[in-house]
């Protein structure tokens, strides 16, 4: 995974990344029309597939939605990195897929813009701007074999064989 980073404070919330006036609907196009909305307007313009967001400490603070996972995810972001993660968010993200990564140095090196690599695999993460490599608990092999299924239904699915 590499891109630009997008870069976000502490506690920032699941009404942050999907407001509620949008649960109303599921359907991960729209979502993300509106992901990160009342916290950056111009998120989604800025935003680029592949591009990572950064962020604080407890990020997806708030309510259990897995629209907000979903909106980031459908937003083409690749990878969120922070310094910690609510626990269900982080939970609801590896059910779709999307991969979050536990870095606290490297949110503290990143700046808006830097080109970020992350190889969860590998437990690597490197700030292509700087030039500063960091080191993470890679991903177990049942989350990896989790999000390479494409979430934790398709991979339910394939072990049912169906």
């Amino acid at each position: 995974m590499k891109g630009k980073a997008h870069v976000f404070g502490d506690d920032v919330n699941t009404d942050e990344i999907i407001p509620a006036r949008y649960l109303n609907r599921i359907d991960p196009e729209f979502l993300a029309a509106h992901c990160m909305e009342d916290a950056d307007p111009e998120f989604v313009a800025r935003a680029a597939p592949g591009d990572v967001l950064v962020a604080g400490e407890n990020f997806g603070c708030g309510s259990s939605r897995e629209h907000a996972p979903i909106a980031i995810k459908a937003a083409g972001i690749s990878c969120v990195i922070a310094r910690s993660f609510a626990r269900i968010f982080f939970r609801n993200a590896i059910n779709i897929a999307l991969p979050i990564v536990a870095c606290p140095e490297a949110v503290e090196d990143i700046r808006p813009g830097d080109q970020v690599e992350v190889d969860p695999a590998k437990g690597e993460l490197k700030n292509l701007t700087t030039g500063n490599a960091f080191t993470f608990a890679p991903f177990t092999k049942e989350i990896q074999d989790i999000i390479a299924a494409g979430g934790l239904m398709a991979f339910v699915k394939s072990r049912m064989g169906g």
